[in-house]
């Protein structure tokens, strides 16, 4: 299979769904576009869409669906900013780090949270499932990331839910839904890193039963038509760099989770998160390094000469530890075995991206690209 980049950033044409014209990726062109839009008269139209939601006696103006991180915290203190008065709510993850835990409990001190439970045996159940069948270790926590909040609005009666970025703007999709203003139900089986398999497709698979995969369902359509998701990208400029400097400077702990990743603010709090980098770098060679390096070429910190030379040296590094805990201990936690984890990169592996044909332990795999003596960069 032959594949090219982006000619800004380092996208490839191998990433899902990422539409390319003329040469550039749908986030670099998103990107372009946002020098055509009114910012200040987009903060307006949030404003009002947050004053004139129905308040229904929960106390809140907003959820604020968080993880912990930068983004979260940088949301939060806005809606803080803005004179609202926000709830946040976490999905539990997979496998929460020390540093994970620390941030949560930080945001924490800046509003009330609701962390979002779940059982936990049977979350892991579903990581295995997630891997066996679509290559994605990390599957149940996509899709509690998006449930949680909406569980917890119908629950409370509150009327809005806050994300942060359109991802299809951000790092690339589909151009004509990148730049909606709100998350549907469409939109979160469409986009929302499901893969092809929705919740109700696990019931009946193992010993996983309806009432098992209640919690990961988005509430029914009637109490969904009472809630608006809507994208804070959308409304003010996302900056991923000034989210994180808003972060640290009020308490986020932050430290580089591993070498296959460039940003040391980001995807700090679930180790499996190591096992779900490297998939996406074996199924389509884009790994969590080639993402960060190509916003901070659109964003003009970094040449794409340098991005590049950069990517060849760290991308897909196998993920022999992540947040300084080893591959095997993560695994193990999670009751299965390193060979298991093998087998499982092996089929899900496009082998016609690679020199090599299998993964080994520990060994990094070289692209066919990076082998060329002339690299058109």
């Amino acid at each position: 299979m032959s594949f090219t980049r982006c000619s800004r950033c380092l996208i490839p044409t191998t990433r899902p769904s990422t539409e390319f014209k003329d040469g550039l990726c749908s986030a670099c062109i998103c990107y372009d576009r946002r020098k055509q839009i009114d910012w200040a008269e987009r903060e307006r139209q949030f404003i009002e869409l947050i004053r004139s939601a129905p308040k229904n006696g929960s106390g809140y103006d907003c959820i604020v669906a968080s993880s912990g991180g930068k983004d979260s915290h940088a949301q939060v203190l806005k809606i803080l900013e803005l004179g609202f008065k926000p709830l946040i709510v976490t999905a539990q993850t997979c496998s929460l780090t020390p540093i994970g835990h620390m941030n949560i409990e930080n945001l924490r001190r800046f509003a009330p949270t609701i962390v979002y439970e779940y059982d936990m045996a049977v979350r892991r159940k579903l990581n295995i499932l997630g891997q066996d069948l679509v290559g994605d270790i990390s599957w149940p926590e996509h899709v509690a990331i998006f449930s949680a909040p909406f569980r917890v609005a119908r629950n409370l009666g509150i009327s809005v839910v806050l994300y942060g970025e359109n991802q299809n703007a951000e790092y690339g999709g589909p151009l004509d839904v990148a730049g909606e203003h709100r998350m549907t139900r469409r939109w979160i089986a469409e986009h929302g890193g499901h893969l092809g398999l929705r919740p109700s497709d696990m019931v009946g698979m193992g010993s996983i039963t309806e009432n098992d995969m209640k919690p990961y369902m988005l509430p029914d359509d009637e109490a969904m038509e009472k809630i608006q998701a809507l994208f804070m990208g959308a409304f003010f400029a996302w900056n991923s760099h000034a989210n994180a400097e808003v972060a640290l400077k009020n308490g986020m702990q932050a430290q580089l989770p591993t070498r296959a990743n460039w940003w040391f603010f980001e995807n700090l709090d679930n180790f499996l998160t190591s096992a779900h980098d490297y998939l996406g770098f074996l199924k389509y060679s884009y790994g969590r390094l080639c993402s960060q390096l190509s916003v901070d070429i659109r964003y003009g910190l970094v040449s794409r000469e340098r991005a590049f030379s950069i990517l060849k040296e760290r991308d897909g590094l196998f993920p022999v530890e992540y947040m300084g805990k080893p591959m095997e201990d993560i695994l193990g936690d999670l009751g299965v075995s390193s060979d298991w984890f093998i087998v499982s990169c092996n089929r899900f592996m496009n082998k016609d991206l690679f020199i090599e044909d299998s993964v080994e332990w520990g060994r990094r795999l070289t692209l066919k690209e990076f082998a060329e003596t002339n690299i058109n960069v």
